[in-house]
């Protein structure tokens, strides 16, 4: 009873180990799994240059609400409204507006402007670092709130860390993300 016990064992242990590698898993203890394939890749085209974002899955809630925008053409015609030494920031469509820009950054995706809320926190666990890319919530509100907004890091920030659903980030652009200023515009929108 025991031998077969053991050459039962034994079969379930060799037919388990071609699997595991055929599904590109290490066999073994402490395997870890495998990166999550990272999507599209969004193209903002700026008076300054291309900025190319490769979109990651971590929040996809908020991934696809910033898809679904860009692939309406949303961000198209928007002006960066918030642009700090370490981040710049777009998606409101009071932008739009020259004569509006003490309202800029209060609007959202909805009808007249509204902030229509994706209506989940998404955190990530990705470290704040340049060139990351994260759905934007006011300060005052909850992360819930997140809508239409994106901001670009130009440097690192951990303070940041776990506050935001992160959507992606810039793999090629950073010189242009760099020489960005406010009201600088958006000229076109492509994804690939």
């Amino acid at each position: 009873m025991r031998r077969a016990m053991l050459l039962v064992t034994l079969a379930t242990v060799i037919a388990l180990v071609p699997l595991a590698a055929r599904q590109g898993a290490p066999a073994g203890a402490g395997a870890k799994p495998a990166a999550a394939a990272a999507g599209p890749v969004v193209v903002l085209e700026t008076a300054k240059g291309t900025i190319e974002i490769e979109t990651y899955p971590d929040s996809p809630k908020s991934l696809a609400r910033f898809l679904e925008l860009a692939k309406a053409q949303f961000y198209r015609g928007l002006r960066f409204h918030w642009v700090q030494p370490g981040v710049i920031q777009i998606g409101d469509p009071l932008s739009r507006d020259m004569t509006k820009q003490e309202n800029w950054g209060n609007g959202g995706s909805g009808p007249n402007g509204a902030v229509r809320p994706v209506g989940v926190a998404e955190p990530s666990k990705r470290p704040m670092v340049a060139g990351i890319v994260g759905l934007a919530y006011r300060t005052d509100a909850k992360a819930e709130s997140a809508d239409s907004q994106i901001f670009i890091l130009r440097g690192a920030n951990p303070a940041l860390n776990g506050k935001y659903a992160v959507i992606g980030h810039v793999t090629k652009g950073m010189d242009v993300v760099g020489k960005i200023e406010k009201g600088d515009a958006v000229r076109g929108v492509t994804i690939r």
